[in-house]
């Protein structure tokens, strides 16, 4: 078993781990009434996290780089051959997910080509099954699965003009005229996405493997370009050491993928070096030659760059030939994307959760502290009436109603301040909801149809960035006026009523903001170039230009879903404990109600409650332990694996 399968399996050991730990900690706050509404959302939201983090690895590479032979080596050789087909020439032309749906069978979906003439993005037909083509995968047949793999390189002639509508055929470049045969027709993908659903242990995991097509599909699929590769969470670039490092390449490193976390280089197929009238020696300086030139052209660090022969490591690997696979240093390879891929994403992952779960346990505390506050006020209350006669018993009587009259007051001005409350939070989804956003997608396509010139083209596209960038800073205006009001009647009833509030729980769309900044930078970094866009290009920037549209939607959904998310628990701290304060008020008040009628043993109430005080103090102890379990869960490293030859 490689060290990337061992580390993937700790990982998700780990994961399961928090789930275990979160799972005890809410069932326990449930069993102790100290769970609510908003808590309750949070845990969902946390355990749902969980199950849906993915671990996504992108491989890019211009073809004939070996790339799906890199796939096969580091993922499928344990099924004895290849699965993915791997040959001289194109192998991928389309760009392919690798993933595990349960929801799904095996199967592998398929968008046809001609979706490309319609407006909507490949992340818009996703959400509509009817559009895709599907195959069944039958797992139980290695030889089955490669035929269906095979899928995703068939190809169809089409006229230029269709070529041309779908985007991909460029007039003005020289070389593509060289691909229309003599009967007037050009060669494309008949496939525009494969969804390769596949119950590989590690697909089933998380892992997401996307095989893209040729480096030229990077400039020609939106998908690749606004959302496979940059949210990838590493991106495995793939040269050639017979051919070293191409124009096309360095463009593309440029352009699209750039030294980063996550990022690796991969210089396939060293066993072209391999050569039998030089010593080993010789061989691994040339290679080490190869490995400095790359990393000078790319701007990177030589370890950054790794020398393989995905070939030799599969065949290694299936033949359990040891000395081969050390030979092709793909362990090398592996062993860096284990050390390096898998734990930086559990640092994602651990950090999003210490926050949830910090603020969560935060008001828990506070909810326990109010109860425990609570007790001891009415023990000192009782106490004190030991000894005493009736007057003073009604005197205290009258005290707990002002103060109950009083804190009944607040809640009046409460009301007004859920008034306002609403009236911003519907303001707030004025300028941040769906409605506007597609209104606004809606007006930029129908300006970028009916522009003639670049520079209308261009401005459509540059009024729709500043139109999401003045509604995200307007919502963003309504989250901090939200807050800054919390924040008041925070302090209002912590001063007031003394409950131990800290406060209110702060919301930020500046996430959001820098997404958008990233997606308009990737827009400019494909069209801001030309002065002038020929046919093509104006072709590619509207197709661009959808897709856009979608990634920024998709943005703008789950901004809404966290700002919706934020305003339930908001006011969620403030209002256990009102809720809370207003119980003990009227316990205290029956209790000294009791007493002043005999009906109550002065001494039986203040026993009891010494019990509730030893009980509670239980509860914080109690707590506490699920509290730490729950950290050591999410601090937990993961063990540190052998170093590979």
């Amino acid at each position: 078993m490689s060290n990337l399968v061992q580390k993937f399996q700790q990982y998700s050991n780990w994961r399961s781990d928090v789930v275990s730990a979160l799972e005890r900690y809410r069932a326990w706050l449930d069993s102790a009434e100290l769970s609510d509404t908003a808590s309750e959302q949070r845990f969902s939201r946390l355990l749902t996290r969980l199950a849906d983090d993915k671990l996504s690895i992108a491989f890019v590479a211009e073809f004939s780089r070996g790339k799906s032979e890199l796939i096969n080596a580091v993922f499928f050789a344990d099924y004895g051959q290849r699965i993915l087909p791997s040959s001289a020439g194109r192998t991928t032309m389309c760009p392919t997910e690798l993933l595990y749906d349960e929801t799904f069978p095996p199967s592998i979906r398929l968008l046809p080509i001609e979706t490309r003439e319609q407006a909507q993005s490949t992340s818009d037909f996703k959400e509509q099954s009817q559009a895709w083509t599907v195959l069944p995968l039958d797992i139980s047949s290695t030889e089955g699965m490669l035929e269906a793999f095979k899928q995703v390189s068939l190809t169809k002639r089409v006229p230029v003009e269709d070529a041309k509508r779908y985007g991909l055929y460029d007039e003005s470049d020289p070389d593509v005229a060289l691909t229309v045969g003599q009967d007037g027709l050009v060669e494309i993908s008949q496939w525009r996405h494969a969804i390769v659903n596949f119950p590989h242990p590690l697909l089933k995991q998380g892992l997401v493997i996307i095989d893209t097509p040729g480096l030229n599909a990077i400039g020609t699929e939106p998908e690749l370009t606004l959302n496979l590769i940059p949210n990838a969470h590493a991106v495995l670039f793939i040269l050639a050491a017979d051919t070293g490092v191409t124009k096309s390449d360095i463009d593309v490193w440029r352009d699209h993928i750039n030294a980063g976390a996550g990022r690796m280089v991969v210089l396939n197929k060293i066993d072209s070096m391999w050569d039998e009238l030089r010593t080993p020696a010789e061989i691994d300086a040339q290679i080490e030659r190869q490995v400095v030139s790359v990393a000078q052209t790319l701007q990177l660090a030589p370890h950054q760059v790794f020398p393989i022969s995905a070939q030799k490591g599969l065949v290694g690997k299936v033949n359990h030939d040891a000395e081969l696979l050390a030979k092709s240093r793909l362990p090398a390879l592996e062993n860096a994307l284990s050390n390096e891929l898998i734990p930086g994403k559990q640092d994602i992952i651990r950090t999003q959760l210490s926050s949830d779960i910090g603020e969560l346990t935060v008001t828990k505390h506070a909810l326990l502290d109010a109860r425990s506050r609570n007790v001891v006020e009415q023990l000192v209350e009782l106490k004190s009436l030991r000894g005493k006669n009736q007057n003073i018993i009604e005197h205290m009587m009258k005290r707990v109603e002002l103060e109950k009259k009083e804190f009944d007051n607040s809640l009046l001005k409460l009301q007004g301040t859920r008034a306002v409350f609403t009236r911003l939070s519907t303001e707030l989804f004025t300028s941040l909801g769906m409605d506007i956003l597609k209104a606004e997608a809606r007006k930029t396509r129908d300006a970028m149809d009916r522009s003639k010139f670049t520079s209308g083209l261009r401005q459509a596209v540059k009024d729709f960035f500043e139109h999401v960038r003045g509604n995200l800073n307007a919502s963003a205006r309504k989250t901090e006026e939200i807050t800054a009001m919390m924040a008041v009647m925070y302090r209002k009833f912590s001063t007031e009523h003394g409950l131990a509030l800290s406060t209110p729980m702060p919301f930020s769309l500046d996430k959001y903001m820098k997404e958008i900044e990233m997606i308009e930078g990737l827009y400019h970094k494909q069209f801001g170039a030309a002065t002038i866009l020929t046919t093509p290009q104006v072709v590619m920037m509207t197709k661009f230009f959808d897709s856009i549209a979608s990634r920024v939607k998709q943005s703008s959904l789950q901004a809404n879903r966290d700002v919706e998310a934020w305003l339930k628990v908001v006011m969620a701290p403030l209002e256990a404990q009102i809720w809370e304060h207003r119980s003990q008020l009227k316990k205290r008040k029956q209790a000294i109600e009791r007493i002043h009628l005999a009906t109550d043993s002065l001494e039986e109430k203040v026993e009891a409650l010494e019990q509730m005080q030893a009980e509670l103090d239980g509860q914080k102890k109690t707590l506490m332990m699920l509290e730490a379990d729950l950290s050591n869960a999410i601090t937990a490293e993961l063990a540190p694996l052998k170093a590979a030859a």
